[in-house]
């Protein structure tokens, strides 16, 4: 049996699109990029209406790899008749559910993508990547395997599976009505903000209270100076790379805010809402923020409800908090699919459990050197900051296209810069020279 596809992609997010996209005008490459879902959809418990984009629309699915895609942002404006207007309206960012309609319009467009199909389990087999689906398998020279996001579940609340204790992913569905509710939101990110102002609109009836919690010392904002987002191109991430993994935590630290802040316009909103409610006399404020609250527990109250404990960090007191809803805005895991577990045992990872991910983003495995598998979002620890964000996946979808491709169809090479990441002189020699470098 010979090998039915160049390269298999097992799920059909963001990141996976873009090297679907990428690979769809070479006819010679046969690709098929598989998906357990219905259709295409992002983030949609998070839709809400005054959700915005943190990263600019031109760092799409293609257009820095290739500005003549079909599949870029400008092209999706054009298709829908909506190019001129666009500008004349001065977006610098977008509304999410136009960005998700992007993604919706290249997913309805691309040849190569297959929804309803559920990879069961892969194995390696003489014939390549033995994919297997209910009734029926196939095999691939090359996967493309994306981690995909999981809600991030604290201790405190995994035992708690109830309607009213939600992450922020099912937000919408599951608070359609929050009138005379005390909602609790916890997490000081983008998406608790985003909840938060949502409550404070209206727009799900008035709520009896809102208590944001979060472990920051503030609610503190994105971070998108210029040369911060230096951290957001091909030069830094090459450089990052290849840096030994002992140096690489404490810089990922360091940036959280570049990727994890509240977004300026976000937080404004939040604080004229403040500012005008407070100009209403003999109304009570229904937010309350809670900054350095780190939450410990939360038990089930016996006529409803939850009570959460948590430790604030600012006085070192456990301070208590009642709610009727708690919305959990604590982020997302990244796993591997469980269709890769018979793999699992062949592939490099280190003692954290992290992939080591070579520059093309393929794990090293040990099975035969020419057939590849790419990882996805998996390259926090290797490639850095950008890798979980939509900033680069057009760059990363190129890297991995010319990958598999054979060939440098796509530029991805890193112009220079007057920043200068990694020093030039050798290990040791700044001590021959003196310590007197300030």
């Amino acid at each position: 049996m010979s090998i039915h596809f160049d390269v298999a992609g097992i799920g059909a997010g963001p990141f996976n699109l873009s090297v679907a996209a990428l690979l769809a005008p070479h006819g010679r490459i046969r690709s098929a990029f598989f998906d357990r879902r219905e259709q295409f959809d992002w983030h949609p418990g998070m839709m809400v209406d005054d959700a915005a984009m943190q990263t600019s629309f031109l760092k799409d699915l293609v257009l820095s790899a290739d500005p003549t895609s079909a599949y870029s942002f400008i092209a999706y404006l054009v298709a829908k008749h909506r190019f001129h207007r666009f500008i004349h309206a001065g977006f610098t960012h977008v509304r999410r559910y136009e960005f998700a309609d992007y993604l919706q319009w290249v997913a309805e467009k691309l040849p190569n993508l297959h929804f309803k199909h559920e990879v069961q389990e892969i194995r390696w087999s003489e014939n390549g990547f033995r994919l297997q689906f209910d009734g029926k398998c196939e095999h691939a020279r090359h996967l493309v395997v994306a981690t995909g996001l999981t809600p991030n579940i604290p201790d405190w609340a995994r035992r708690h599976e109830h309607p009213r204790c939600l992450h922020s992913h099912h937000y919408l569905a599951r608070v359609p009505d929050a009138t005379g509710l005390r909602i609790a939101v916890v997490g000081g990110g983008q998406s608790g903000a985003e909840v938060v102002l949502d409550l404070m609109s209206g727009r799900r009836g008035r709520t009896q209270s809102i208590c944001w919690l979060s472990r920051r010392h503030t609610l503190e904002a994105l971070d998108e100076a210029p040369f911060s987002n230096e951290f957001f191109t091909p030069s830094y991430v090459n450089a990052f790379h290849s840096l030994p993994m002992a140096c690489k935590p404490a810089l990922i630290r360091q940036q959280t805010l570049t990727g994890n802040g509240i977004s300026h316009e976000t937080l404004r909103q939040i604080y004229q809402t403040l500012y005008l409610s407070s100009l209403q006399e003999g109304r009570e404020q229904r937010l309350r923020i809670l900054p350095h609250r780190d939450v410990r527990a939360m038990e089930c109250l016996p006529a409803g409800g939850w009570i959460l404990a948590a430790h604030n960090g600012f006085d070192d007191r456990i301070h208590h908090v009642d709610a009727d809803v708690v919305v959990l805005a604590t982020g997302y895991l990244t796993r591997l699919p469980a269709c890769i577990e018979p793999l699992r045992g062949r592939l490099n990872i280190d003692q954290q459990g992290h992939l080591p991910l070579r520059h093309d983003f393929s794990v090293p495995w040990d099975g035969p050197a020419d057939h590849h598998i790419f990882v996805q979002n998996g390259g926090l620890h290797s490639h850095g900051i950008a890798d979980p964000q939509l900033s680069l996946a057009a760059w990363r979808g190129a890297i991995i296209a010319n990958a598999i491709l054979g060939e440098e169809r796509y530029a991805t090479a890193a112009p220079p810069f007057p920043i200068e990441w990694a020093s030039e002189a050798a290990p040791g020699s700044w001590s021959q020279r003196g310590q007197d470098h300030t």
